[in-house]
């Protein structure tokens, strides 16, 4: 979820739903030894409870961004071993780290050993022609033994030489019943679903078998299909926000954004927060009117977010 799940685009699905858990874009631990750390761990406390995820491989340098991490308030730091894009390839982290048990093992011991907050992990069930169910078990059972407890497990091969990271999405067959088998061999560990999962429907199916869901691209294309997740999976029975006070939720917090971040080197355009929001109509009628004027650059730069208010007064339920 690189370049997604920032922020802006993390406050817009807490305006959604209240108890999902959140994840950041994964941070490289080279971004935070030598880059702007502000930049990189700056959250807004309505977004609790969020993970960090951590993109790196060594593992000295990890338990300084995890100690980081716990430092800027993150209530979990979660280890990449799932990424297969060529940046994650070149620096021998994300999925390549599947081949490497034993250092992702002493990767997530240093880190464990430095914060008090939870260590999880995010991997993949094998790498390029790796088929074996034993492979992703014996990966799992090695770093479950260096204490990790919390597995989060994209339930796809990664093929490291050959497919683009959006075909790495779509390409390798689901195999939800590798992660299945996870939970019945190591029932005391909390194994997590991803992959695929796009309904509430797939969503109950799964947790009859492993412990949670996570979702990715469906939740950010569809990101009102969470509005009901409260309710459902956690026990609120809180009314569920309509689309129209989401978006009421969103406007100060946008006046405020562009009245802080407006100028300057880095500055902040409008569109740096409302192209998080364009799939909030997904599924109704005049959601590409809604989409349309979200992605007007000439309205865009105004920077008046009640451009959101006209735009929801073009769609109506189906």
């Amino acid at each position: 979820m690189m370049d997604w799940t920032d922020r802006h685009c993390r406050l817009f699905h807490r305006q959604i739903t209240r108890h999902t858990w959140l994840y950041t874009e994964m941070v490289t631990t080279g971004a935070l030894l030598h880059g702007d750390v502000p930049y990189h761990l700056d959250f807004n406390q309505e977004e609790h409870p969020v993970a960090l995820q951590l993109g790196g491989s060594d593992p000295a340098d990890l338990a300084h961004s995890a100690k980081l991490g716990e430092q800027w308030g993150y209530d979990e730091i979660n280890l990449n071993c799932g990424c297969p894009s060529e940046r994650v390839q070149k620096g021998a982290f994300g999925a390549c780290l599947m081949a490497e048990p034993t250092l992702v093992a002493d990767c997530v011991k240093a880190m464990k050993d430095t914060v008090s907050i939870d260590v999880t992990v995010k991997h993949r069930i094998g790498i390029d022609d790796v088929e074996s169910y034993d492979f992703v078990r014996d990966f799992v059972g090695q770093i479950a033994d260096a204490g990790c407890a919390t597995f989060v497990v994209h339930a796809r091969n990664a093929i490291l030489k050959g497919l683009s990271p959006k075909e790495n999405r779509e390409v390798p067959p689901l195999k939800y019943d590798f992660a299945y088998q996870l939970k019945r061999d190591f029932p005391h560990l909390e194994i997590i679903i991803n992959g695929g999962i796009k309904t509430t429907d797939e969503i109950d199916l799964h947790l009859r078998h492993i412990d949670g869901v996570m979702l990715g691209r469906e939740a950010y294309h569809n990101p009102y299909m969470m509005a009901g997740f409260d309710a459902r999976y956690y026990g609120d029975e809180a009314p569920i926000k309509t689309r129209a006070e989401v978006i009421a939720l969103m406007l100060p917090y946008i006046q405020d954004q562009l009245q802080k971040y407006g100028t300057g080197k880095k500055s902040l355009k409008l569109n740096s927060i409302t192209r998080h929001m364009l799939g909030l109509t997904t599924g109704m009628i005049g959601a590409r009117a809604f989409r349309q004027i979200l992605s007007d650059s000439k309205r865009l730069a105004s920077g008046n977010p009640e451009l959101l208010v006209e735009a929801l007064q073009l769609v109506h339920a189906i």
